[in-house]
């Protein structure tokens, strides 16, 4: 009996030694293991996109006009108006419209071309159709590209919602006149002719009908 007390005393004060050990090696734990700090990264600068209501820059209007203008306060109306819509995007379907009304002019496709012009603007351009095809006359175009596009005039009167913008185009293309025999009347056909159109756009903002409406031309 006194060698198994002996013994035990001996394993009790082995597996103290080692519990003292592991307590120098590892430390203690009270609580959470602490979590190494790390530097929080920089805060982004804020990008002005506060749009209208919220009072900063709205960069959609100003990437393209001064919004303190006359035309980015039109523009800011439309906005407040019909929140979905976008100056950006309005330009980039405008710059599609140009070369499709371009080359249906061209063209003389006048089905197309109802679907994007006014009733006056489409009588104009189709009578200019009909004559050439009463004179024989065809025209053979190729549409190269627009090197620029830029807002020109915008109105938005606020008692019916009629909007109305105001776009320059430059475009290329070259363009030849043939008449009823084949032969070139008019223009070169390796010659790249750059052109300016002043186009005006109208639609009612809010309303049913998403699509803008050619309403004027100039140049």
């Amino acid at each position: 009996m006194g060698s198994q007390l002996v013994q035990i005393i001996v394993l009790a004060g082995v597996a103290l030694f080692l519990v003292l050990r592991l307590r120098n090696v590892l430390g203690t734990r009270d609580g959470f293991e602490p979590t190494t700090k790390s530097t929080p990264p920089a805060k982004k600068a804020k990008r002005k996109f506060e749009v209208i209501d919220g009072g900063g820059e709205d960069r959609d209007i100003s990437d393209h006009i001064d919004v303190d203008s006359d035309v980015g306060r039109a523009l800011s109306s439309m906005k407040k108006t019909e929140p979905a819509f976008s100056v950006t995007e309005f330009t980039k379907g405008a710059r599609q419209a140009y070369e499709m009304i371009l080359m249906g002019f061209e063209n003389g496709d006048q089905d197309l071309l109802k679907q994007y012009l006014s009733a006056d603007v489409f009588k104009t351009f189709a009578q200019v159709i009909v004559d050439r095809a009463d004179k024989g006359l065809v025209v053979d175009a190729t549409f190269i590209g627009v090197s620029n596009v830029t807002i020109k005039g915008a109105r938005f009167d606020d008692s019916t919602n009629e909007a109305e913008i105001t776009m320059k185009f430059i475009g290329e293309l070259t363009s030849v006149v043939r008449d009823s025999h084949g032969e070139i009347v008019e223009g070169d056909a390796t010659a790249v002719k750059r052109q300016t159109d002043i186009w005006t756009f109208a639609r009612t903002m809010g309303g049913d009908n998403p699509n803008w409406l050619l309403v004027g031309t100039g140049a």
